[in-house]
C-alpha cells in the first residue's frame, strides 16, 4: 500500500499546482456525466458498469483536488489523499474506492465478469456532497490542507512543487 511520503516522492505523484475552479468545474461535470452514463447506459457489461461506477467517484474526488490545487497522476496516491484527508470527504472515501478499484481491474483487466451492484441515489448524493464542498471551502482551508501534506513530508522543498 502507499503512503503520502512515498506520493510526495513520485514524478507523477501527488504535486502541488495553482488551484482551479475551472478544471475543478470540469472534473465534477464528468463525475455527472459518468454516473448518468452509468444509470442510463444501454445494458453494460460488467466490464464497463464496473469501470463507470469506480470513475464517478473518482473524477469527483480529483474535482476538489483540483480547487485545492493538488495535482496526482497516480490513482493509489489520490486515493490515499482521501485517507490522509477524510475529513474533507463522506464517510467511506477510501474504503469505496479501493474496493471499487480493484472490482474495475478484476472486471476490466481480469475479465472476471463479477456483478456490480449500484446505489445511484447514494452516487449521486457522493458526488453532489464533493460539490458542495468544492463550492463552499475557503482559501484559508486550501491553506491548511496544502500544509498539512506538505508537511509529512519530512525533506520538503519549495522547490520540489514548483
Amino acid at each position: 500500500m502507499v503512503n503520502i511520503n512515498w506520493c510526495l516522492k513520485q514524478k507523477k505523484g501527488i504535486k502541488f499546482i495553482e488551484p482551479n475552479n475551472d478544471l475543478a468545474k470540469e472534473y465534477i461535470k464528468s463525475a455527472e456525466e459518468t454516473l448518468f452514463s452509468l444509470k442510463n447506459g444501454v445494458e453494460d457489461s460488467n466490464m464497463w458498469k464496473a469501470t463507470k461506477k469506480y470513475y464517478a467517484q473518482y473524477l469527483a474526488v480529483y474535482a476538489l483536488m483540483m480547487k485545492i490545487g493538488i495535482k496526482s497522476e497516480i490513482h493509489e496516491c489520490t486515493i490515499e489523499l482521501t485517507r490522509y484527508l477524510e475529513e474533507l470527504f463522506p464517510r467511506n472515501t477510501f474504503n469505496n474506492l479501493m474496493k471499487d478499484k480493484q472490482l474495475r481491474i478484476d472486471n476490466q483487466y481480469y475479465l472476471k465478469n463479477k456483478e456490480i451492484t449500484t446505489n445511484y441515489d447514494e452516487l449521486f448524493t457522493f458526488i453532489l456532497s464533493i460539490k458542495e464542498k468544492i463550492h463552499s471551502i475557503s482559501t484559508p482551508e486550501i491553506k491548511k490542507i496544502r500544509e498539512k501534506i506538505e508537511n509529512k513530508q519530512p525533506c520538503f522543498s519549495r522547490q520540489s512543487i514548483q
